[in-house]
């Protein structure tokens, strides 16, 4: 299949706003592409690169060559192309792999340039995400939209399951199951302001699980073997030495677990979620640099003297000793979990039968330092990769109202608007904004649209990538938390920030205060 036809299909994807059309528009794509594009390019029509670590950022695709005149790309040569790039490693790699990308982009006309720019980049926003691909599939292959669903669920890869689907029909996909060893997509929950919404969506009776602030984690077990995955299934056993002696001194022989692992202070109480989440992130390879690693010293520690750094716990099981558990009501997959793994690894839970007790389980999750907590419904069987109303979870939720300091170019499905909003708080004592990070979570069309002409008329300095502006629009911010980071002159960072409205009601003399940001970062009320 030509690259310019699959850069086509993803444009009028973009262009269309219909869900039919776009299943259509995808099928169509789908039939044409080889039985050895077929892992490519459904990635590739779902906004994933097959190749999941490639090397190249955007600093990289700021500088490309003139765009071709004529396509001669086909989806096999541009998926090898990246395959050498991905695989660029060593003294020199960096001149190596820019000049990799510049022959693939020298060869690519501009609609190619522009897909290939939005994949480097993770920025395809055309709205053709697995769910709309996993239509796409079953209406290419001519199969059960269910038999793809569950295949995907199961095998938690797209384009495995494309690849199935279309060369072997629904006798390929059904030969998709639980594998200890392969991990799923983890079952998500929705997000509900308040414990009374979260009820309202489960029903009761129901659970409260504590919602840990650490990072998801699914382990499998079959015998000596561990394996621990994170929530996008990346292989991490060999970084959390410690889950794999929590595991392995359980006494089942074959398990898949479904848990949070996190650090504990001195006191308990749980460390904040980036120290956690870069422990986790440290590879533990051997040193090159003479340094001892660490590893293997943690990991003896874990398994001599029961004192790990990150603490497993975990909320479901998904495998026990050669059965399958996930098409199980709740209550059945959690009693045997409790039957497997001792209780001191388990998440706090409790059984709730209305609004009191849920909201007492919610507020001691949070006086105990953790994020919040998740209602579940305990009819419910393990809904793997979907976020469904049998969990919904509940978070404080932060608001301030912060300043905009700059703006950055669009790109993909916003290409021509101005959208990454860089968020600054007020200092009382210099008058001056400090940066606390950036932002496009939130924004509608009709938002891109009226912001841009904003900012362009309060532009100081417009740049190709950045229009720094005047700081008087104040924006009203919603986000889970306050990080500490490097990244900014304050120290600090916001979790998950997303727009929430902007406040033409205010001034920036009258937004908040970099002193309100320090109050929620040490946990202090702000009132």
């Amino acid at each position: 299949m030509r690259f310019i036809d699959l850069a086509a299909t993803s444009a009028a994807v973009a262009a269309t706003s219909g869900r039919r059309a776009k299943v259509e528009l995808l099928a169509d794509a789908l039939r044409r592409l080889d039985p050895a594009e077929i892992a490519a390019g459904a990635g590739w029509l779902a906004g994933e690169l097959r190749q999941r670590q490639t090397g190249v950022g955007w600093a990289s695709l700021r500088d490309l060559p003139p765009a071709a005149e004529q396509p001669t790309l086909t989806v096999a040569a541009v998926d090898a192309a990246i395959d050498e790039i991905a695989a660029v490693h060593g003294p020199g790699s960096q001149a190596r792999r820019r000049a990799l990308l510049g022959g693939l982009f020298a060869a690519a006309t501009a609609d190619e340039q522009r897909l290939l720019t939005a994949l480097f980049g993770g920025e395809l926003r055309q709205g053709a995400q697995a769910g709309l691909l996993a239509d796409a599939v079953a209406r290419a292959a001519e199969v059960p939209l269910t038999a793809v669903r569950r295949a995907l669920l199961l095998a938690g890869d797209l384009r495995a399951v494309a690849v199935a689907a279309l060369t072997g029909g629904a006798p390929a996909l059904a030969t998709f199951g639980l594998r200890v060893g392969r991990p799923l997509a983890p079952m998500l929950a929705q997000s509900a302001p308040s414990v009374d919404e979260a009820l309202a969506a489960t029903g009761t009776p129901a659970v409260v699980d504590v919602k840990l602030d650490g990072i998801r984690i699914q382990v499998h077990r079959s015998g000596s073997e561990i394996a621990v995955f994170s929530r996008s299934l990346d292989d991490i056993t060999t970084r959390v030495p410690e889950v794999v002696a929590a595991v392995r001194a359980l006494p089942g022989r074959e398990l898949v677990l479904d848990g949070e692992a996190i650090g504990l202070d001195a006191a308990g109480r749980p460390l904040p979620f980036q120290e956690t989440a870069s422990r986790a992130a440290r590879r533990t390879t051997p040193s090159t640099t003479g340094r001892t690693p660490v590893a293997p010293a943690v990991l003896a520690a874990a398994e001599t003297t029961g004192q790990p750094v990150l603490t497993p716990y975990f909320f479901d099981l998904l495998h026990l000793d050669g059965a399958d558990l996930i098409d199980l009501p709740g209550r059945e997959r959690w009693a045997a979990l409790a039957g497997a793994v001792d209780a001191s690894l388990l998440v706090g839970r409790m059984e709730v039968d209305g609004p009191e007790r849920a909201g007492a389980a919610f507020a001691a999750a949070i006086d105990a330092g953790q994020e919040g907590v998740v209602v579940k419904s305990p009819d419910a069987p393990y809904d793997a990769g979907r976020r469904g109303s049998a969990w919904v979870k509940v978070k404080p939720r932060h608001t301030l109202d912060l300043v905009v300091l700059a703006v950055e170019w669009g790109s993909g499905r916003r290409t021509g608007w101005l959208s990454n909003l860089h968020l600054g708080a007020r200092d009382p004592r210099t008058g001056e904004f400090v940066m606390l990070g950036k932002t496009f979570k939130g924004l509608t069309d009709e938002l891109l649209r009226w912001q841009t002409e904003r900012f362009l008329d309060l532009a100081v300095e417009k740049g190709d990538w950045v229009v720094r502006v005047r700081p008087e629009q104040v924006v009203e911010i919603a986000f889970d938390g306050v990080q500490t980071s490097s990244r900014y002159p304050g120290g600090m960072a916001l979790r998950f920030a997303r727009v929430v409205r902007y406040r033409d009601d205010k001034t920036a003399a009258e937004a908040d205060t970099i002193d309100a940001v320090r109050a929620i970062h040490a946990g202090r009320a702000t009132g």
